[in-house]
């Protein structure tokens, strides 16, 4: 079992994740991206859609239009894991690109 992260620690890698946060009453990372338009929003979501089931670790977003907002928590560790840490870097990254 995965052990979540403990509120300093998930401090510490929150610095390297700009626009992310902790949502408190999900227990989970949040982010909104916000894209050019509703294609764009599409492509990331497929783009991060075949990197969550790779790593079988799935987000919880929401889509309108062009934007989606993104929640990561690990259920099996009831918060943040380091699991939530690699996929938001991942989004990241994605979303640069976009």
């Amino acid at each position: 079992m995965i052990a979540p992260l403990s509120l300093p620690e998930l401090n510490q890698h929150l610095v390297n994740l700009p626009g992310w946060s902790y949502d408190e009453a999900r227990r989970a990372l949040y982010r909104r991206v916000t894209l050019a338009d509703f294609a764009e929003a599409l492509a990331l979501m497929v783009r991060v859609g075949v990197e969550a089931e790779k790593a079988n670790h799935h987000p919880e977003w929401f889509n309108v239009y062009n934007r989606i907002d993104i929640w990561l928590t690990t259920h099996d560790a009831d918060g943040v894991s380091v699991r939530d840490i690699a996929l938001a870097t991942r989004i990241d990254l994605f979303a640069r690109a976009a």
